[in-house]
């Protein structure tokens, strides 16, 4: 066990709510089925923070490595910045110089109360990752049902699943309320990042912007959304106006026609022209922005088609870290030939820009230092792209999957990516 190397301080200041409105104990987490954690309906937001996540805590303070943390450990192999380098930083330490930072934390208390008391806290939780449900208008091709209430009805037809979703629980006002009433309680309420689904169209966000400006906590909150660039909704941008800060995600996969493939339901033109609006939106409201990407062996053939954009505007690029699944879809899933034609023109890209010294970027969201970021970000995937142990024996699945969903959407991934024909039908793609 290594102390160093394995605590997170996000138990301490952070925490989770999925679709579902089960309790997660961080937005990174690998999920695990098998570890069921209660829900808003069974247990209380303080309950659940304070006292439910003890036994993660405790494990923190011994220097276990929990198996959440796995996606974290593989991002930090590879050069990505991690949930856990991002955490560390909010409280002033930094692995580098782990040690002493950590004598010097305003969180040292902190840290020793839970020591000495089995893991609790009396703190509360002052950063939310706040799951809204799969209200979506796009279906895309690495999604969940979970997530999209579009795919979740394809799926169901074409009969990858039996039964829908349960609804969002933040349709349900005593959860609801619930919530709201904890964000109420939190003197040091700082950041709230909301996903979906499509933000946008889901009425619980509109709501709890509303109810967070009625409350006049607005003036002390972030909030942090992630759009789909299908759609506009300027009340929504009015709302959002009157917080603090706001950090704004734009999700698209490549600036290329293999996006509509990717993001089924979106159209490259309106992504664009969106994301235009969007972003000056943001710069006139001097709101930060990154461009939220999810790399596939598919979309990762036009990945720098992002890089060049991000860079040009002066954007930052994230992703929350590498795909874990659907597993047949992961990039390590391209053989080693493919790979290495994904490396050159990265490295291609990489190679035509101007090279910064100096630390890692921790903090992405510093807009001082989106060049060197997006340059990092895909060094990592080159990285990863070298060393990720082969997973091409995967490759019959994705084309197993790709057909099926092809035949319900009556498109082709050859019309929008040529250049995998071979690959594919080495695997037994046939259309």
């Amino acid at each position: 066990m290594s102390f160093e190397k394995n605590f997170c301080p996000s138990p301490w200041f952070h925490t989770m709510i999925n679709s579902t409105g089960n309790y997660e104990y961080c937005r990174w987490a690998v999920k695990d089925d098998r570890q069921k954690f209660p829900g808003i309906k069974q247990v209380s937001p303080i309950q659940w923070f304070q006292n439910s996540m003890s036994d993660i805590r405790r494990d923190m303070l011994e220097g276990q490595e929990l198996s959440g943390c796995s996606e974290c450990n593989i991002m930090e192999r590879y050069g990505k910045i991690s949930g856990r380098q991002r955490q560390l930083l909010k409280i002033g330490v930094t692995a580098r110089d782990f040690s002493k930072s950590m004598l010097t934390s305003t969180w040292l208390d902190s840290f020793r109360y839970s020591l000495e008391n089995n893991g609790d806290t009396d703190q509360l939780p002052q950063d939310w990752q706040i799951n809204l449900g799969n209200y979506c208008n796009s279906a895309c091709l690495f999604c969940t049902p979970q997530s999209s209430s579009r795919l979740a009805e394809e799926f169901k037809k074409i009969g990858f699943i039996n039964k829908l979703p349960p609804r969002a629980w933040c349709d349900d006002p005593a959860s609801l309320d619930s919530f709201l009433e904890t964000l109420e309680r939190t003197s040091r309420i700082a950041y709230l990042h909301f996903i979906g689904g499509e933000t946008l169209i889901t009425p619980a966000f509109r709501i709890i912007l509303g109810k967070l400006i009625q409350s006049e906590l607005a003036s002390k909150i972030t909030i942090g959304f992630t759009t789909n660039l299908t759609t506009w909704d300027q009340e929504i941008v009015e709302l959002l106006c009157q917080f603090q800060q706001v950090n704004l995600g734009m999700s698209v996969e490549c600036l290329h026609p293999l996006n509509d493939y990717m993001r089924y339901g979106s159209k490259i033109d309106t992504v664009q022209r969106l994301m235009s609006r969007w972003i000056g939106v943001a710069r006139e409201h001097q709101w930060l922005i990154q461009l939220r990407i999810t790399p596939t062996l598919l979309s990762i053939w036009h990945l720098d088609t992002v890089y060049k954009f991000a860079s040009e505007q002066g954007i930052a690029v994230e992703s929350c870290n590498f795909l874990n699944d659907p597993a047949f879809m992961r990039p390590s899933v391209l053989p080693r030939s493919w790979r290495d034609q994904v490396i050159a023109k990265l490295r291609s890209w990489i190679d035509s820009q101007t090279q910064e010294t100096g630390s890692p970027i921790i903090n992405t969201r510093n807009p001082d230092f989106a060049h060197r970021q997006v340059i990092e970000d895909a060094k990592s995937y080159v990285a990863y792209l070298e060393q990720q142990p082969d997973e091409s024996d995967r490759l019959p699945a994705l084309v197993s999957y790709l057909q099926t969903m092809e035949n319900n959407r009556k498109n082709s991934v050859l019309d929008y990516l040529p250049e995998y024909e071979e690959l594919l039908r080495s695997a037994g793609y046939r259309s």
